[in-house]
């Protein structure tokens, strides 16, 4: 694969989706999960997705499970709680895990893209992802849900956004990725 267009992943309704027919659009592709204490961040994503919508940019949630257990539900559950609570207008793909032997293949590429450099911005969180996963410091793998990549028109990875980085923090890169 040479870039994230190249990729085929599962739509939530168990449909493939091509990524090649966002060819031309710029992405932010998101781990999400319901039960994190970072799930508002649905909200900050749903207006970056409105703001910049018409301008090109397309966000696409992947649902994972495996940090916390914190997205226990099913595809059809998440989609409920997305619509529901959040009113997320952005599409929500079929549940993957993001590390690992299982590792979806977009994610395995794009952590390989931009390997991240998690830092200690939030005492908290890191202490206790130093606890959950350490095996994932010094590597690749993603640390926890809400975890952003930032895709150009072109396919190529411009940037990972650790989980800590808020959507709105995001929107200062997008004039540049957009035109």
């Amino acid at each position: 694969m040479t870039n994230t267009f190249d990729f085929t992943v599962k739509a939530a309704d168990g449909n493939e989706i091509s990524l090649g027919d966002y060819a031309g659009k710029a992405l932010l592709i998101v781990n999400v999960a319901s039960k994190c204490g970072l799930t508002p961040q649905y909200e900050a994503l749903e207006a970056l997705c409105e703001e910049h919508k018409d301008k090109g940019l397309e966000i696409i949630g992947f649902p994972c499970n495996q940090f916390g257990g914190q997205e226990p539900g099913t595809d059809e559950e998440i989609q409920e709680f997305c619509s529901l609570t959040y009113n997320v207008s952005f599409p929500v793909m079929s549940k993957i895990d993001v590390n690992g032997d299982e590792a979806d293949p977009l994610f395995s590429y794009l952590r390989a893209e931009d390997p991240g450099d998690f830092q200690p911005v939030i005492p908290r969180l890191w202490d206790a992802l130093k606890e959950r996963n350490p095996q994932t410091f010094g590597t690749d793998e993603v640390k926890w849900n809400f975890t952003k990549f930032l895709i150009g028109r072109d396919g190529k990875v411009i940037r990972r956004y650790e989980p800590y980085v808020k959507p709105e923090e995001i929107a200062s890169d997008l004039p540049a990725v957009l035109g």
